[in-house]
């Protein structure tokens, strides 16, 4: 079972794909927000979750008083139950949500590489405070390191960024532009942050 842990949709059980996604367990999403807090990075940012299978994490920064989440997801079935789960929980905080402080929730289904890329052509200038990616384990070093040069001109001066990866990976690749923060293991799962570099 996948839960939203705390905040105004605290315990909401949260849908999930029936295959192709591994939801981020709830020992390490705590620790992600725990991370976040202290850094005082959650309330009023804006969140892009890539890689963004039921949208636990994104959703996860909602409940806790985010801005706003953007999840990307390439898969259409896991697309739409984060777009389910994204109007659950907007419902949840909706109802404990100050007048003219509804947090929003968008889904893209996309490649995380063309809404990237989409994104640097519209327009690219900083619009995100924090970035989540969680990719298969499976997914290229190359990959990951394309998807991170593509997202650095789209962070805000003060974002951070964080890769979720099995111990078995190598550190991300950190194009210019990224700096490396701190890395933190839990069992399996490894957490690498990283801040744009001054």
């Amino acid at each position: 079972m996948t839960r939203i842990i705390a905040g105004a949709a605290g315990s909401l059980r949260l849908e999930v794909p029936r295959s192709g996604t591994r939801p981020t367990s709830d020992r390490v999403r705590e620790a992600i927000f725990s991370t976040l807090g202290s850094w005082e990075l959650v309330s009023g940012t804006r969140v892009l979750d890539l890689y963004a299978g039921s949208g636990a994490l994104g959703l996860e920064a909602v409940s806790r008083g985010a801005a706003s989440a953007t999840l990307v997801e390439r898969h259409a079935q896991a697309a739409q139950v984060a777009a389910r789960n994204a109007r659950t929980v907007l419902a949840a905080c909706g109802r404990s949500a100050p007048d003219g402080n509804q947090p929003t929730a968008e889904v893209a289904r996309q490649s995380v590489q063309a809404f990237l890329d989409a994104q640097l052509a519209r327009d690219p200038s900083p619009r995100w405070d924090v970035a989540l990616l969680d990719p298969p384990y499976d997914l290229g070093e190359a990959e990951l390191a394309a998807n991170l040069a593509a997202l650095v001109p789209l962070l805000d001066p003060d974002a951070v960024v964080l890769v979720e990866r099995s111990t078995r990976s190598p550190e991300p690749v950190w194009p210019d532009g990224l700096a490396p923060l701190r890395e933190k293991r839990y069992g399996e799962t490894a957490l690498w942050w990283a801040e744009i570099a001054q």
